[in-house]
């Protein structure tokens, strides 16, 4: 038991020291007087400001905003994707139809999209959420069609030789093989979307951490810009951490065979 508790507090340790790291080079950066704090505050100063935009709500509304514009678009992605990539990677026709499309749109830089977002739909919720949906959802449609593709000929020749039909095949033996991928690729997904956000936050918008960020530029308030980076960084290391562990509880079969 001992040795199984040393191995997985071993990871843990090494990845608090790469932080540990990073901080001691800060703090000695800032409070040796090497970098002016209006190009790097201190860690002191940025944990101060986090603190007052805490307190003044300015932070928790900031970080609801752009936390719910994400989870809409990722959760329509999602809907368009899981399914779409399916049958791209289990049906010929489908992908050789389909599959370019998205490689195209996919070459498309997502920041692009923006301005024409604006033009059709104005600065709303409606723009910066098809910003999310424009640049997530392509990646992730190729990506679950490629799980499914990866589906492993043996599995399908043996459902077949057993009396399967095509449609059995697909929602019996190709989609809980593709899903403990899609799960993957959606988490890295949600980690994209904050980008994407972000940008179209500072781009056009009242609220959001995106703005936030832009309005504390304007002001030369850089321990605010600091602070709501580290709260976008928290939040993806956070989440990523919960959607990596729940994979093993939800998909017990894939991790089972994996080990």
């Amino acid at each position: 038991m001992r040795t199984i508790n040393n191995l997985k507090l071993k990871p843990l340790a090494l990845a608090g020291s790469g932080f540990i790291f990073l901080l001691i080079i800060w703090l000695w950066l800032t409070n040796g007087g090497y970098i002016a704090p209006v190009l790097l505050p201190s860690p002191q100063n940025v944990f101060k400001a986090g603190q007052i935009m805490f307190q003044n709500g300015q932070l928790g509304s900031a970080f609801l905003a752009s936390g719910e514009r994400i989870m809409v678009g990722f959760l329509i992605s999602a809907a368009i994707s899981i399914p779409l990539g399916l049958l791209i990677g289990s049906y010929r026709p489908a992908r050789t139809l389909l599959a370019p499309i998205l490689a195209f749109i996919r070459y498309i830089p997502p920041s692009a999209f923006i301005p024409l977002m604006i033009v059709w739909l104005g600065i709303s919720e409606a723009q910066k959420i098809s910003v999310v949906i424009l640049a997530i959802a392509p990646y992730f449609c190729l990506m679950v069609a490629d799980a499914a593709a990866a589906t492993k000929p043996e599995l399908i020749n043996s459902a077949l030789t057993l009396g399967a039909s095509k449609s059995d095949v697909f929602w019996q033996v190709i989609a809980p093989h593709s899903m403990p991928a899609a799960w993957d690729s959606g988490r890295i997904m949600l980690g994209a979307s904050w980008s994407f956000v972000i940008i179209s936050e500072i781009v056009g918008s009242n609220n959001g951490l995106g703005h936030l960020i832009t309005e504390s530029q304007r002001y030369l308030q850089t321990a605010n810009i600091f602070a709501a980076i580290i709260i976008i960084g928290l939040i993806g290391l956070v989440s990523d951490f919960i959607l990596h562990h729940s994979s093993k509880l939800i998909f017990p079969w894939f991790h089972h065979a994996a080990n």
